[in-house]
């Protein structure tokens, strides 16, 4: 009985092993996106580098600690976790984060039962913890938000507002007043929409199948690996971009303009953000014209596409941007160690001769 439980138990934990690497490491990592997390963990190799690590990486206890620290600014939390400076404080991480967890109410047997030194030790347990710790994160703030109350009920919120005007000009509609109510908005909208749709002719959605629950969870697989190329061709641009922003830096000219040319190149760079914002919702959402095909050598596209740009000559004097490999000639290199050691292949032929007379 013990050795056919033993080889049962096997297979369960080494599936309990894999599971962690899958897709809840991807929504992990999106969670924690979402919540803002500043760190590096956001990033799905190096949650799973410090979840295999467990409480001895400092990376995954920081973000613990992070996670605490947002709960206990948005809700009544007692128990605390202090951040560890190494290896050393492994096990007084895990007392604290015990404390943490019970007093959560965690419904996980896996970090609330068995020793406490060693409830961290798996990979699966350390993803397990920073899901619950995310997820109560999440729900704490949602109840906080809902718990405020707005002292003018009437009165709309300004990006609530700005969202309404923008709507009303796409639509036509006159100037958005504060003291018209959000219903009588709304209807208003309804109608004049109602109205403009059948002037208007929408194409067929371009993705119009019916799939299975594993269907989706294959698209959605797609997705997130569609996600990660983008990030990581993006993650290349940008370092392009800051190297040769960089390079400008050093010409003596640039000393002078450094000031300027960072109030011009500072904002531009924040807005390049690595990250996609496209979802599955705007697959859905794609109609039939998005896939139409044109060659851009075609003289009636030309037509519609040409700037005035594009015809612009440089003439005069233009600067010489390099790019000419074989005009350059390279420097021979010094020998000077060669040199040196060249008496010693003297004395070593000296000896030959010795030994052949």
């Amino acid at each position: 009985m013990s050795e056919s439980g033993s080889e049962d138990q096997e297979p369960g934990e080494k599936m309990e092993e894999e599971a962690w690497r899958g897709r809840e490491l991807r929504e992990a990592a999106g969670l924690l996106r979402e919540l803002g997390y500043p760190g590096l963990l956001c990033n799905e190799d190096a949650l799973r580098n410090s979840c295999e690590s467990g409480a001895e990486c400092q990376m995954f206890t920081s973000l613990c600690v992070w996670l605490v620290s947002e709960l206990k600014s948005v809700c009544d939390l007692v128990e605390n976790v202090s951040p560890t400076e190494g290896p050393a404080d492994f096990e007084t991480f895990q007392l604290e984060m015990s404390g943490v967890v019970s007093e959560l109410h965690c419904p996980y047997t896996s970090l609330t039962s068995g020793n406490v030194t060693s409830r961290l030790l798996k990979p699966a347990n350390c993803l397990q913890l920073i899901v619950f710790l995310s997820t109560e994160l999440e729900a704490a703030r949602l109840l906080k938000r809902s718990s405020v109350s707005t002292p003018e009920p009437r009165r709309h919120n300004e990006e609530v507002l700005n969202e309404f005007r923008l709507i009303g000009q796409a639509l036509g509609l006159p100037e958005i007043s504060l003291d018209v109510p959000v219903t009588e908005l709304m209807k208003e909208l309804k109608n004049k929409i109602t109205e403009l749709s059948g002037t208007v002719h929408l194409s067929a959605p371009l993705f119009n199948a019916q799939l299975q629950p594993e269907q989706w969870e294959t698209l959605q697989d797609l997705h997130y690996s569609m996600l990660r190329e983008y990030e990581c061709r993006m993650r290349m641009l940008v370092t392009r971009f800051d190297v040769t922003v960089q390079s400008f830096h050093w010409s003596e000219r640039a000393q002078v303009k450094g000031v300027s040319m960072n109030e011009v190149y500072i904002p531009i760079r924040e807005s390049l953000t690595t990250e996609s914002g496209i979802t599955i919702s705007h697959l859905l959402a794609a109609r039939e014209d998005y896939s139409r095909i044109h060659r851009t050598c075609n003289a009636t596209l030309c037509q519609k596409t040409r700037t005035a740009i594009q015809k612009v000559l440089m003439t005069g004097a233009v600067p010489d941007r390099g790019g000419r490999p074989n005009e350059i000639e390279a420097p021979m290199p010094m020998w000077e160690k060669r040199r040196e050691g060249g008496s010693g292949h003297q004395r070593w032929g000296k000896k030959n001769k010795r030994k052949r007379k």
